[in-house]
């Protein structure tokens, strides 16, 4: 019998602007991305029309589309050229140094993400409808072609969600997985009764860290929407290029990158901003999803006991409280984060390696590797702050 699946066309643009806002979003803003921000046009054009992303930072746009013969958006995926293997989270330093020791040339490579920026969602944006698995599908096989006709070494989708993850491995990709940290809310109605949920030590820790922030006299606030005045930018960038010089050496965001963001997402941005005597000494910038808070950047001018956690992670908690949110996303890395209410879980990310000895070996690493991550996040939760039924 004739199969009677709609034709769908596969093809790369280097800019957002040969897409419609309202087309891309239909993709990327459903129900399973859980209003994730970061997937949204707004956010992905930001870091474009900043030049946060292009030649300076060696993040080349190259968004793959899937269409239907009429020209409706059915799928895309944020993807990127690049020539290094920085601002990932997920780290393939080794396996470049491995393959290139061996003759191969592992850059430039593709990388489907949301450049800097380790929040978990789904990668391939599919619209809702009964096209989407075959969508799906050619999507996957598209990457991978992608890469063995233009004689690129590798694909590397990170931070996908389990969904995507499972799709991309039933079509042989390598799967790994590492950990970060989430807050979750279990219905509290106030900070003191999540509070109330931790054991009496750490209930006491966390008490004696917020108020040490009020006795030196600081004034630690959230703003969204029409609070965040340029002034508040001002002050945010120069906190962020101050962490981004000390750890990373070259911060992607420009400055002009924040201006936009308050100008198109001001609705989705949490601005916390501390203040001594009126003068901003720290912050941190925080984007809003339908049932999630999501920490990204934080900095400071002056040290202050204890603001870092104040700014970054109670202030976050108190304001998914107020909200009703069900979690507090905090970024990558930092098991200092288990003590304050922010418990390990998995993340995902899929790869696919063109030459079959070096992709042999890559997942050998990886089967072991998936198993230590395992182990490591069943270790981890022996720490969790929360009392036990006997306590």
């Amino acid at each position: 019998m004739p199969d009677d699946t709609p034709t769908i066309g596969l093809r790369v643009v280097e800019s957002l602007a040969a897409v419609g806002a309202a087309q891309w979003d239909a993709c990327a803003l459903t129900p399973e991305a859980a209003g994730n921000p970061f997937l949204s046009y707004g956010f992905l054009k930001a870091l474009e029309d900043s030049k946060s992303v292009g030649r300076r930072t060696g993040w080349q746009p190259q968004y793959l589309l899937a269409e239907a013969p009429d020209g409706t958006l059915l799928g895309a995926a944020p993807l990127y050229v690049k020539g290094h293997s920085q601002g990932e989270y997920v780290f393939d330093h080794g396996w470049a140094q491995a393959f290139e020791r061996a003759g191969g040339r592992y850059y430039p490579k593709l990388q489907v993400a949301v450049p800097f920026t380790p929040v978990p969602g789904p990668r391939l944006l599919v619209r809702p409808g009964p096209l989407a698995d075959p969508v799906r599908d050619a999507m996957i096989d598209m990457l991978a072609k992608i890469a063995g006709d233009n004689g690129i070494s590798s694909v590397h989708v990170t931070f996908c969600n389990e969904a995507d993850w499972n799709s991309f491995g039933a079509h042989g990709w390598l799967q790994r997985m590492g950990q970060q940290y989430h807050w979750h809310n279990q219905g509290y109605r106030s900070f003191d009764d999540f509070l109330a949920a931790l054991s009496s030590r750490k209930r006491k820790a966390i008490r004696k860290e917020r108020e040490s922030v009020r006795r030196e006299g600081l004034t630690v606030r959230p703003l969204t929407g029409a609070d965040i005045k340029p002034d508040h930018w001002d002050a945010f960038f120069a906190f962020y290029m101050d962490t981004g010089g000390r750890k990373w050496g070259s911060p992607y965001l420009t400055r002009s990158f924040f201006d936009i963001l308050g100008t198109t997402m001001s609705d989705k941005v949490v601005l916390v901003i501390a203040e001594a005597d009126g003068r901003p000494v720290g912050g941190a910038l925080n984007l809003l999803g339908a049932d999630t808070l999501y920490g990204r950047y934080w900095g400071c001018l002056e040290s202050h006991a204890f603001l870092h956690f104040e700014a970054c992670y109670y202030q976050a908690i108190d304001f998914a409280i107020e909200r009703g949110l069900q979690r507090v996303e905090a970024g990558a890395q930092g098991d200092h984060k288990i003590q304050r209410g922010y418990l390990p879980v998995p993340t995902y990310s899929a790869h696919w390696i063109v030459d079959p000895g070096f992709r042999r070996a890559v997942d050998d690493y990886l089967k072991r590797e998936r198993s230590a991550v395992q182990q490591e996040i069943e270790g981890l939760m022996q720490y969790s702050p929360f009392r036990k039924e006997n306590e």
